[in-house]
């Protein structure tokens, strides 16, 4: 029998095709009865997927982080935040670019979701540390959570957050937007895994789809003092190749 993922889930809440709003709810939890579990969990940590990845693609990533987090010593629960974002003609030439708009639209508008989930557990078991994992388009998702628990003022209530080949811009670590962000919402630490290597990163940025992407070359300019990042030469983009390359946590 295989062992069910526990998740945050908002499939559904968006369209495929462009990204619209089918659904104002919040998010759902699956199975819900292991939450109740996780309340008091000394920490927990959030896996984040990128784009092109259905239900099961998501649980995957979960089951490759939390591998790689035990394989490290770590053992406190790692649950996945499953999404939107196998859009419509990803995976074809003629509607990529469609493709990925509506991934970070969606990625984007996510960023409210998590941002409640992250609320109502911390109102629940307010000393649980919770430390979120991004991989490419995830890495929106979480720069957007942010954004929303900013506005809530809520400070310090990530601990940490891990970017692997991350999609966001480079200047978002330096930024004055959003480096004040994440300076007082994140409270520990943030880890860039970046690749110039990367031949999604590469051809995205070539194409000018994504304008100088963060997990490419670094980042640019004066860094808040929480950001550190290693350069890593995966195997290619995807997630089993950079989780690989994570040789500590947190």
């Amino acid at each position: 029998m295989t062992k069910i993922i526990p998740r945050i889930s908002t499939r559904g809440y968006y369209d495929l095709k462009y990204g619209k709003t089918l659904k104002n709810n919040s998010y759902f939890l699956y199975p819900k009865k292991d939450f109740k579990k996780f309340i008091g969990s000394k920490e927990l940590v959030i896996m984040i997927h990128g784009l092109r990845n259905d239900n099961a693609g998501a649980i995957a990533k979960v089951v490759l982080a939390k591998n790689r987090l035990s394989h490290l010593g770590y053992h406190y629960p790692v649950i996945g935040f499953s999404y939107d974002s196998n859009t419509t003609g990803a995976h074809l030439t003629k509607y990529v670019k469609r493709a990925l708009l509506a991934g970070q639209v969606i990625a984007q508008k996510n960023g409210r979701n998590l941002a409640l989930f992250i609320e109502d557990f911390q109102s629940a078991s307010p000393k649980t540390l919770i430390r979120l994992m991004g991989h490419s388009l995830g890495s929106q998702v979480i720069l957007s959570t942010v954004e929303n628990l900013a506005k809530k003022n809520l400070p310090g209530i990530i601990e940490s957050v891990h970017f692997f080949g991350a999609s966001i811009t480079s200047d978002v670590p330096s930024s004055k937007k959003y480096g004040p962000l994440l300076d007082k919402i994140i409270r520990q630490k943030i880890v860039n895994y970046f690749s110039p290597v990367d031949e999604v990163l590469s051809w995205a940025n070539k194409e000018k789809f994504v304008n100088g992407p963060l997990g490419l070359n670094g980042s640019i300019g004066k860094t808040i003092s929480k950001y550190h990042q290693k350069l890593v030469s995966p195997e290619n983009h995807r997630f089993a190749s950079y989780v690989e390359k994570l040789n500590s946590f947190p």
